[in-house]
């Protein structure tokens, strides 16, 4: 074997559904402000006792599923979070735990909103290198146990969920190589920090660096993959801020591409953005087996990671 591929996605949203015109009755704020600046309508909020583990587990089984996999034939799992309350187990063995995978290498990524990407890399890597033969790759978040609902600028961004990819040797590469790195410097411009931790973040610095840094590292991600922006039939950004998606998907030039929108509909859900927009694209038929698409991962550290990968 000489490479990895995705098998196989699944995702995972609470059922409850926070609109606007609810939101507009909790903090100084009208469906048309939101809609206007971020681009969201709904987003979904996980109650009380849906802890993190489980939106994950839930993307996970339905991943498994979706690959004619069992538990049993995964040997690694690797779980992007910044919304774990607890140090340990850490989020993968609980995830493990929950579907009875047993004895897998199990770590936990933090690299906020690019989690899932650097996850995904992450799984890649141990695959080729002959550490793992199975992965299990999850990016999960409860974006509302670590909001502030009183605060506007950052309440009506989060919505909570989970996405889930199944990542297995294979004779040609499914996975391409991944162009990563961060601004730390910048760090603080998106933060979770304090107790109880709180999300809060520069916008303008954020919007700044997303729409004039961004477009650029994009195509060189593409670059690497030997492939042209114009050749993806996908393209699934990190579902931050609709005036964020639609301009850096613009200045990549990926023109014959379907672009994720899904933060309309899911807000911003931090790890779990990328898989659970690419899971549901792949669910509704808008990509088709072996398409090129291109995952696109940043935010939090100001960090970032891409890969263009095919299809399952």
């Amino acid at each position: 074997m000489i490479g990895s591929r995705i098998a196989a996605v699944g995702h995972y949203q609470p059922a409850r559904v926070l609109t606007n015109e609810e939101l507009a009755g909790l903090v100084d704020t009208s469906d048309a402000w939101i809609t206007s600046r971020v681009g969201i309508r709904t987003r979904h909020i996980a109650g009380p006792d849906e802890p993190v583990d489980e939106l994950a587990a839930h993307a996970a089984a339905k991943a498994l599923a979706a690959a004619g996999r069992t538990p049993a034939d995964i040997d690694l799992v690797v779980v992007a979070t910044s919304t774990a309350i607890d140090r340990s187990p850490n989020m993968a063995a609980r995830v493990a735990a929950r579907l009875g995978i047993p004895g897998p290498a199990a770590l936990d990524v933090n690299v906020v909103c690019a989690g899932f990407t650097h996850a995904l890399a992450t799984a890649d890597h141990a695959v080729r290198a002959g550490a793992a033969h199975r992965a299990l790759v999850v990016g999960a978040d409860k974006m509302s146990d670590v909001t502030d609902w009183t605060d506007r600028t950052t309440c009506v961004l989060v919505g909570d969920g989970a996405g889930a990819a199944v990542v297995e040797a294979a004779e040609e590469a499914g996975i391409g190589p991944v162009l990563w790195g961060s601004v730390p410097e910048m760090g603080h411009a998106v933060r979770i920090e304090g107790t109880p931790p709180r999300f809060a973040q520069e916008g303008q610095s954020v919007y700044r660096w997303a729409t004039t840094r961004l477009p650029s590292i994009a195509r060189q991600a593409c670059e690497k993959a030997g492939l042209a922006p114009e050749e993806l039939a996908g393209v699934v950004l990190h579902q931050a801020n609709l005036r964020i998606i639609e301009p850096l998907a613009a200045k990549l030039g990926a023109v014959n591409a379907v672009v994720a929108r899904d933060v309309t509909d899911s807000g911003n859900t931090s790890a779990a953005s990328v898989p659970l927009a690419f899971s549901k694209l792949v669910e509704r038929g808008e990509l088709s087996s072996g398409d090129p698409v291109l995952l696109f991962g940043f935010g939090g550290n100001l960090s970032y990671a891409g890969q263009v990968v095919r299809c399952p």
